[in-house]
C-alpha cells in the first residue's frame, strides 16, 4: 500500500561515507516503519524498493564521490512492505577543513505528475537492467535525455515544478 508524505513534511537523514544511517528525523523514522534503533548504523538501502533501478543509485554515488549534490525521485520500502515516493536532495556533508564526512538527505513530497512520468521510466530502466545490466540502463537514460535536449538535473527539476 502506498503511503503519502504530507505536503509540508520533510524527511531528513544523515549517513556516514559508506551509506550507514547516523541520523533520521522523526518523520523519517515514522515513514520507514522501523524503530530508531533498527535504523541507526543500518545501510540506507534497507529502504530500497525493488522497483528502483540501480542506475539511479549509480548516478547518486557517482555525483557524491565528486562532492556534488543530486536530486532524484525515489520509491522507498517501509518495514511492513508499504512504500512511499519522495523527491530527494542528497548532498555531501563536509567538516571545517572541507573533507567529506558523510551525506545529508532531505526528502519531500513529489509532485503527482512527476511520479506519473517517473514510474514508467523506472520500469523501463529496471527491465533493461535485468536484461542487459546497469551500464545499458545508464545508456538508455542518457539517450532519453539527449533526445529531450536536457540534462539529468534539468529533467528532474522540471518534473517537480
Amino acid at each position: 500500500m502506498e503511503i503519502t508524505l504530507k505536503e509540508n513534511d520533510f524527511i531528513v537523514s544523515k549517513t556516514d561515507l559508506k551509506g550507514r544511517i547516523t541520523y533520521g528525523n522523526e518523520i523519517f523514522i515514522r515513514m520507514s516503519g522501523y524503530e530508531e534503533k533498527e535504523l541507526l548504523h543500518a545501510p540506507h538501502n534497507i529502504l530500497r524498493h525493488k522497483d528502483m533501478p540501480a542506475v539511479v543509485f549509480k548516478l547518486l554515488w557517482d555525483r557524491l564521490k565528486k562532492n556534488q549534490s543530486i536530486n532524484a525521485y525515489v520509491k522507498n520500502r517501509c518495514k511492513n512492505g508499504d512504500y512511499y515516493w519522495v523527491f530527494a536532495n542528497v548532498t555531501p556533508s563536509v567538516d571545517t577543513k572541507g573533507n567529506t564526512v558523510g551525506y545529508y538527505s532531505v526528502r519531500r513530497q513529489p509532485k503527482a505528475t512527476a511520479i506519473r512520468t517517473i514510474e514508467p521510466l523506472y520500469a523501463q530502466l529496471l527491465k533493461n537492467e535485468k536484461e542487459s545490466g546497469v551500464n545499458s540502463s545508464e545508456r538508455m537514460l542518457e539517450n532519453l535525455l539527449t533526445q529531450q535536449g536536457v540534462s539529468y538535473d534539468e529533467f528532474i527539476i522540471t518534473l517537480q515544478k
